[in-house]
């Protein structure tokens, strides 16, 4: 693992000075040219030109509008408040701190006084500042190398701290110069090291390479080559067997196909409810218990040939059966077209095409079953229905007889019709004597017998005639009317004619629904028949292992990233 070396960045905006360029700070350490500020013929970013201005040319408010004018970067102010404070010079802004800084000659962004401003202790520093030279150690008089003496030093403090018990006070330390290193490395040093690093970092590369190939090695090569051979070599052959069938309705449905049921007739949208129940009927337990009372569904995936993943145990409870059935038993239903599609696995490829005959059968069944209930219903409201219509016409029919009972007259029309006859007959009697009393009345002197026995003839038909018109409307001694007595009768004769006509009716729709209960209302058409295969359908093995292995990959991708972040959040 390499540690990236940790140093203070100072970003300094190019600007345009106008201000003098300061003379450049002292080398104390020898590192560069006398006269090489350490960035060779480039010049600083804020350094000012050739052009000296004197202290006596500008005043102080001249000189500070002027700085404030080179656009200094807050970083730069506040680098010269910094260099300011480490010469003593105090300083209302940090204009005032450039202009002071500048004034004594010294500039408030040279490089050397930034290395002295983040320039560790002398301790630190002798144990950070890599040096090659060795060196004499002043209590055993044996030389060292640079950094091994650095090292005993600091242990040697160390030993110092831990035997010195007494409790240290705060105290005044003075400051002193922090110089850098005398020794400077040649090219051949400086190559060799470069060299030693790079090595380093292809070692480091390798290490990681090689951890990196070992855990994929142990978490994905490995289970996908474990799953590999399980497929080619362990897995038992299994055969499938595919069948196709559709859920039609008859042309003429229980109660006729109108409206918008007649629009989706002939439709997978008739049927999808029927066809919905039926997969999931071929997918419950009770189609799983069937089939293997029927064809011993457990027995078959329980022999001992079968591979220990697949092989059903013995004794095994109907939950086991029924997820070992569910992933060898496999409908689906395509709702646009209406069609079942069912796929049964089994060890045997016959045994595969028993499987699913029987599968095909119990559908069949439940297809019976679903407009079994309706068909007896309709049956039913037939039978109540045509029952309460002859209830009626046997009330209706009792109604009139007691009406003619209680009045004494079998047909109202045939006793009206005689009474009107006897009318008319009188009447026509009545016209005679009239015109036999005007001829004797033509007379000049008429018989007065004749006379009045023609008047006395003529005042009996009259009042005979008023009597049968009386009996008619206002009745007669018993006080009931020929017209009441009709009026009754043709109302319940009229209601027994019309509960007449509903038990007919009743007894034709009865008769419709007993034929519609015995036709066949939904029929199970078999679009591709059960056929056996004759090559294993199952196990799948380059495709099984190739998914195994991108399964294991996903696992071990998620499972790194996840430690990845983990691992960052507890070293932040």
């Amino acid at each position: 693992m390499t540690t990236t070396p940790k140093a203070k960045r100072f970003r300094i905006r190019r600007t345009n000075p106008v201000l003098a360029a300061p003379r450049p700070a002292a080398d104390p350490a020898g590192l560069f040219e006398p006269h090489d500020d350490g960035f060779g013929d480039e010049r600083f970013p804020t350094a000012a030109p050739d052009m000296v201005l004197g202290p006596s040319e500008l005043t102080p408010e001249e000189e500070i509008a002027a700085i404030r004018a080179e656009g200094l970067t807050g970083r730069q102010l506040r680098m010269a408040r910094r260099v300011a404070h480490r010469h003593g010079i105090e300083a209302t802004s940090d204009f005032e701190a450039v202009r002071v800084l500048r004034r004594r000659g010294l500039d408030p962004f040279d490089r050397g006084a930034v290395l002295q401003m983040v320039q560790p202790d002398d301790d630190s520093a002798q144990l950070d500042r890599p040096q090659t030279a060795e060196r004499e150690n002043p209590e055993t008089g044996k030389t060292q190398g640079g950094i091994g003496g650095a090292i005993s030093r600091a242990l040697a403090k160390i030993d110092g701290l831990g035997a010195d018990t007494r409790v240290q006070l705060p105290q005044t330390t003075r400051q002193s110069a922090n110089l850098p290193a005398t020794h400077v490395y040649d090219e051949d040093t400086r190559a060799r090291e470069i060299v030693r690093i790079q090595r380093d970092i292809a070692k480091r590369r390798r290490r990681k390479l090689l951890l990196l190939m070992s855990r994929l090695a142990f978490f994905v090569f490995l289970p996908t080559l474990m799953a590999g051979w399980y497929y080619f070599a362990m897995a038992t052959p299994l055969y499938a067997t595919k069948a196709e069938f559709v859920i039609q309705q008859a042309d003429q449905g229980l109660g006729g196909a109108g409206g918008l049921g007649g629009m989706l007739k002939g439709t997978g949208m008739a049927t999808s409810q029927d066809s919905i129940t039926v997969q999931s009927y071929l997918n419950s337990r009770d189609a799983l218990l069937r089939l293997d009372h029927d064809m011993g569904f457990k027995e078959a995936f329980s022999n001992p040939d079968i591979d220990v993943i697949q092989r059903l145990p013995e004794g095994a409870t109907n939950e086991k059966a029924y997820k070992l059935f569910r992933r060898n038993v496999k409908i689906g239903y395509d709702p646009t077209e209406g069609i079942i599609k069912m796929e049964v696995i089994a060890p045997d490829p016959q045994l595969s095409v028993k499987f699913s005959e029987s599968l095909i059968g119990y559908a069949e069944e439940q297809v019976d079953q679903l407009t079994q209930r309706l068909r007896e219903d309709q049956m039913q409201g037939a039978r109540d229905s045509y029952s309460d219509a002859e209830a009626k016409v046997l009330a209706a029919q009792e109604k009139v007889l007691v009406l003619q009972e209680q009045l004494g007259i079998l047909d109202p029309v045939t006793e009206t019709n005689v009474v009107m006859s006897q009318v008319s007959t009188f009447e026509i009697q009545l016209q005679e004597k009239r015109l036999q009393l005007q001829q004797l009345m033509d007379n000049a002197q008429p018989n007065k017998a004749r006379v009045d026995g023609v008047k006395g003839d003529i005042d009996r038909l009259e009042k005979l005639i008023s009597e049968l018109r009386s009996a008619l409307t206002q009745g007669t001694g018993t006080g009931t009317s020929l017209a009441s007595i009709t009026g009754k009768l043709r109302i319940a004769e009229a209601e027994l004619q019309t509960r007449q006509l509903l038990l007919s009716g009743a007894a034709q729709q009865m008769e419709m629904a007993r034929i519609e209960a015995n036709k066949q209302v939904r029929y199970l058409s078999m679009g591709v028949r059960p056929v056996a295969p004759d090559e294993p359908t199952y196990p799948r093995s380059f495709e099984s292992t190739l998914l195994a292995f991108l399964i294991f990959s996903g696992i071990y991708l998620m499972l790194s990233l996840t430690a990845s972040i983990l691992r960052e959040q507890v070293s932040s």
